[in-house]
């Protein structure tokens, strides 16, 4: 019984800091988008970003969506897709989803990068490029392959109506924020039961081989699985905490954080995703392979590079040094 109480006591105080700090973002975001709307900047906002949204198969409307993903985070596109009056097939859903996986929370993660000694518009090129690739990649198979055209399950939605006034609008806000709250409760029991049953050290026993033939050290392996297992944030706080003390190269943080750019919280991440009808083997098993893929050439095109050019173009040492 006591640690029933421990486990569902942890378990709320999470989600209340979780929603709090969410929504202190989510809630500015929303009536900023609400203004923008007003004025006419979705409508401009589609038509700048149209045409790379066509170019993946996706609907002009889902700009808002990435864009809105690539400056807050996850939580935050998933919710204006919610408000977006618009039906996903299940391979529009898995795109989409792909290219918010691969490229969210920028100002963020960038910094985090940045912080390890990672050139900053490497990682914002690799990042959004990539997210670009892949969502290219994933169209032409489903287009070469007529698969996933059934309508997305969407785990919750939005009834829009038109001309509606802007009491209509909050309240439908309210719901939305609401559903938020109940989706994140449940992801996050999720989480707390699958750490119980031993699933992360089961990915971590799994992945380990997969980072040593990448070239990643013995150092920067255990840091790494921390953040393609629970997140960006958690792994790359810790790989800057090794480069400050000299504990991992330079090189091998650049490789590492370089993994975690297109392939960390594979867990909750690939959780939230799901909530939008998205196809698991393309966001889960595909989101794994090209990254794999696409490090494995990142790191053999970093080994033929001089030291000089690395240090200058793609990372810098960031060793703390003791003050005498």
């Amino acid at each position: 019984m006591p640690a029933l109480k421990s486990f569902f006591s942890s378990l709320l105080k999470d989600i209340i800091e979780v929603t709090f700090t969410l929504f202190k973002v989510m809630i500015p975001i929303l009536i900023l988008i609400k203004i923008v709307e007003e004025l006419g900047g979705i409508v401009l906002l589609s038509e700048l970003l149209g045409p790379l949204m066509q170019m993946v198969g996706l609907p002009d409307a889902m700009s808002l969506v990435w864009a809105t993903t690539l400056l807050t985070n996850i939580y935050g596109g998933l919710i204006v897709l919610a408000s977006i009056e618009h039906t996903l097939t299940i391979a529009q859903a898995s795109i989409l989803g792909s290219m918010i996986l691969l490229a969210h929370a920028l100002p963020i993660e960038a910094t985090i990068a940045k912080k390890a000694g990672v050139n900053l518009w490497i990682t914002l090129l690799f990042r959004v490029g990539g997210s670009i690739l892949f969502a290219w990649i994933l169209h032409l198979i489903y287009q070469q392959t007529d698969s996933l055209n059934q309508p997305a399950a969407m785990i919750w939605s939005s009834t829009i109506e038109q001309n509606q006034s802007y009491l209509q609008w909050g309240m439908e806000q309210i719901q939305n924020l609401f559903m938020v709250f109940v989706i994140i409760s449940a992801l996050l029991f999720t989480l707390k039961v699958l750490k119980l049953l031993g699933v992360e050290k089961l990915m971590a026993i799994l992945l380990k081989p997969l980072l040593r033939l990448l070239g990643i050290s013995q150092e920067a392996t255990n840091i790494t699985i921390i953040g393609v297992t629970l997140g960006l944030s958690f792994g790359g706080g810790l790989l800057i905490n090794g480069a400050q003390k000299g504990d991992i190269t330079p090189r091998d943080v650049f490789t590492a954080i370089m993994l975690l750019n297109l392939l960390h919280s594979l867990i909750e991440d690939t959780l939230l995703i799901l909530l939008i009808g998205a196809d698991f083997n393309t966001i889960f098993w595909g989101r794994i392979i090209f990254s794999v893929v696409v490090i494995t050439i990142l790191a053999r095109v970093v080994n033929q590079l001089t030291p000089a050019f690395c240090k200058r173009y793609l990372y810098r040492s960031v060793v703390r040094t003791e003050n005498p």
